[in-house]
C-alpha cells in the first residue's frame, strides 16, 4: 500500500522552487558599480578582476567538463571502455596536469605585480584614463581626510575649507587624498572611484585618484569601527570646475569657522551626523590630527621621534610625562613636553590649566 501524490501536492513544489528562484529577481537592480565604475584607478581594477577571473576559469570549466565526461564515459554500465586497472602514469597527462595551472599561475603572478606597481595608491596619477593623459600644468586637487567616530571629516587646505560627510572633486582633476584617523583604525572607500584605504591613527596613508564622470557617488567606511560604523557614510559629488568653485564659495557663506576646540568637539562619538560646512581651518589642524597633539596638552609624535632618532630624552623626560583618565579604573600615559629648567614651569602651568578645563 502507498499513499498517491494528490495534484495539489505535485503542483506545489514546482511553484515553491519558482518562488525561490524569483527571490534573486531583486538583484537585478543592482548596480555593479565595482565593475562599471566612473574613474579610472577603479577601472583599472575592474579590469583586473576580470582577467584574473577568467584566467581561472581556463583551469576551472576544462576540469569540471572533463569530471563529468570522464564519470560518464567510465561508469559502470559502459562495458565499452577501456579498462587498465595496471595504468599509473601518461607523460602526455603529466605535461597537462601541471603545465597549464603553472602557466596560469605564471601569468597571474605577472600581471599581480605589474598591476601591483601601477595601481599603487601612493603613485601619482600619470592618466586621465585610457585616452588621455593629464594635460600639462594640471595639478592634484589635495583633500585631507579624516575618520571620526562615526563621520568623515574633508578638509581642503587649498581652497581653506572643510566638510563632514560631503565630499566634491572636479571631473578629470586627478585628486591626492592624504588619509588619517583620529581613534581606531577605519577604511576609506568610494566604489566608484578607487580601492579602498585603511585610516589609522598617528599614520598618514595616501591615495591618488580620478573621477570621470560627473554624478553623485556613495562612500563609506568599509572597516568595522563601533557602533556607528553602519552610519559611517558620505556622498561624493563629482562636478565641473564651475560648479566645483560654486561648491566652495557656497562653504565659506555658509560655514563655520573650524578651529582646534571646535575640532575636539566634533571628535567626539556621534552616529548619523549631517553635513556640516567650515568656511576656514586651523592652521596645521591636519598635521596636528597625524601627530595627535590637537588639544596642546601633548608633545606631536614628530617630535618625540625626532627626539628618540637623537638619543632620547634620557631619565630626565619621565617628568615630562602626564595621564588622563580613560575609563573607569584606567588612566592613559602621554608625554606632555621635554622638560627643561627653562620651560618645567611654562609646561606645568599649562598641563594644570587643561587639566582643569577636562
Amino acid at each position: 500500500m502507498y499513499l498517491k501524490a494528490s495534484p495539489k501536492t505535485s503542483l506545489a513544489r514546482p511553484l515553491a522552487r519558482l518562488g525561490l528562484l524569483a527571490l534573486a529577481l531583486p538583484l537585478s537592480a543592482c548596480n555593479m558599480v565595482v565593475m562599471k565604475p566612473s574613474g579610472d584607478i577603479a577601472n583599472q581594477q575592474a579590469q583586473l578582476i576580470v582577467a584574473s577571473t577568467l584566467l581561472m576559469l581556463l583551469i576551472i570549466v576544462p576540469v569540471i567538463i572533463l569530471t563529468l565526461v570522464f564519470a560518464f564515459r567510465y561508469r559502470a554500465s559502459n562495458t565499452q571502455a577501456t579498462y587498465s586497472p595496471e595504468w599509473d602514469h601518461s607523460t602526455r597527462l603529466e605535461l597537462i596536469i601541471w603545465g597549464a595551472p603553472l602557466l596560469i599561475i605564471i601569468a597571474l603572478g605577472a600581471m599581480t605585480w605589474i598591476s601591483t606597481h601601477k595601481l599603487d595608491p601612493f603613485r601619482p596619477l600619470e592618466r586621465l584614463d585610457a585616452q588621455r593623459p593629464i594635460p600639462a600644468g594640471v595639478q592634484p586637487l589635495t583633500v585631507e581626510v579624516v575618520a571620526l567616530d562615526w563621520k568623515w571629516l574633508f578638509i581642503y587646505p587649498e581652497q581653506g575649507i572643510a566638510t563632514v560627510n560631503e565630499l566634491a572633486a572636479p571631473v578629470d582633476r586627478p585628486i591626492h587624498f592624504k588619509i588619517s584617523s583620529s581613534t581606531v583604525m577605519n577604511a576609506f572607500y568610494v566604489p566608484a572611484m578607487a580601492g579602498m584605504i585603511y585610516a589609522m591613527p598617528g599614520m598618514q596613508s595616501q591615495l591618488h585618484a580620478v573621477i570621470n564622470k560627473p554624478g553623485v557617488y556613495d562612500g563609506f567606511s568599509a572597516n568595522f569601527s563601533g557602533d556607528g560604523f553602519s552610519h559611517m557614510r558620505f556622498k561624493f559629488h563629482g562636478l565641473s570646475n564651475d560648479e566645483f568653485s560654486a561648491w566652495v564659495e557656497r562653504n565659506k557663506a555658509d560655514g563655520v569657522a573650524l578651529t582646534k576646540e571646535l575640532y575636539l568637539d566634533l571628535e567626539k562619538p556621534s552616529e548619523r551626523q549631517p553635513v556640516r560646512r567650515f568656511a576656514s581651518v586651523a592652521p596645521g589642524l591636519f598635521d596636528a590630527v597625524v601627530n595627535r597633539c590637537v588639544d596642546g596638552t601633548k608633545m606631536c609624535m614628530g617630535q618625540m621621534m625626532a627626539i628618540d632618532a637623537a638619543g632620547g630624552g634620557g631619565k630626565g623626560a619621565i617628568d615630562g610625562l602626564a595621564s588622563k583618565p580613560w575609563s573607569n579604573e584606567q588612566k592613559r600615559i602621554f608625554v606632555a613636553a621635554l622638560c627643561t629648567p627653562d620651560n618645567a614651569g611654562q609646561y606645568a602651568s599649562q598641563w594644570q590649566a587643561s587639566a582643569t578645563r577636562n
